[in-house]
């Protein structure tokens, strides 16, 4: 399993790989939690797509994606500030150009593979892909919003996630939103054995404040 990290400007070479991905989301947050999302016969996507986003994928040998997340600058727009400013104690991020958000994470729950504390391979490779790509492009923190089953898988990893306000009952889900360091501590706490380092590969720097 490696990670691949899809820029704008990677979008047209890597088609294949984000049709799966959109797949995978209608599957995890469509199917599998219900939530109310928006899918189409090309899989689940939202106005964040069209924002020129870098994409984190764990893709396996045989080019099946079984992880991702999508990240865009934590300045905004972003889908925590906009769709979900309830999450926020001040309903703002006051976010600094250090900070990336995270959104869309999921991960093919099917994959058998576990790594350490027996989380699946796929959810520690994620978390050190997206730590990795973050202080490469300089972010020093990562900002998401997400639900109290997956704070405590992040608390699991030894990643856990400093809150930026109560929890909130949003649809079938409780969610809450936090911060994440992006720091060599981090990584090496969360990086499984055998991780592919993105290190040499293609970097493409996310969209800019213009």
């Amino acid at each position: 399993m490696r990670i691949i990290t899809v820029s704008p400007d990677r979008y047209v070479d890597h088609f294949s790989l984000l049709r799966q991905m959109h797949r995978l989301r209608a599957a995890v947050f469509g199917e599998r939690l219900a939530w109310d999302v928006s899918i189409t016969d090309a899989g689940e996507r939202d106005e964040y797509d069209d924002l020129d986003p870098t994409y984190i994928l764990a893709v396996t040998g045989d080019e099946r994606v079984v992880g991702c997340a999508r990240l865009l600058p934590a300045f905004g727009p972003t889908m925590l500030e906009q769709t979900f400013p309830k999450l926020l104690a001040t309903r703002s991020l006051n976010a600094t150009a250090s900070a990336v958000e995270s959104s869309r994470f999921c991960v093919d729950t099917t994959l058998a593979a576990r790594g350490g504390g027996q989380l699946h391979l796929a959810t520690l490779t994620m978390f050190a892909g997206i730590i990795e790509w973050s202080m490469a492009n300089r972010y020093d923190e990562i900002v998401t919003a997400t639900d109290l089953r997956f704070e405590r898988i992040l608390n699991r990893a030894g990643w856990p996630m400093k809150r930026l306000g109560d929890p909130v009952a949003i649809g079938n889900t409780v969610a809450v939103a936090g911060t994440l360091p992006a720091d060599r501590e981090s990584f090496e706490r969360v990086c499984p054995q055998g991780y592919h380092s993105i290190a040499g590969h293609h970097r493409g720097q996310i969209r800019s404040a213009a």
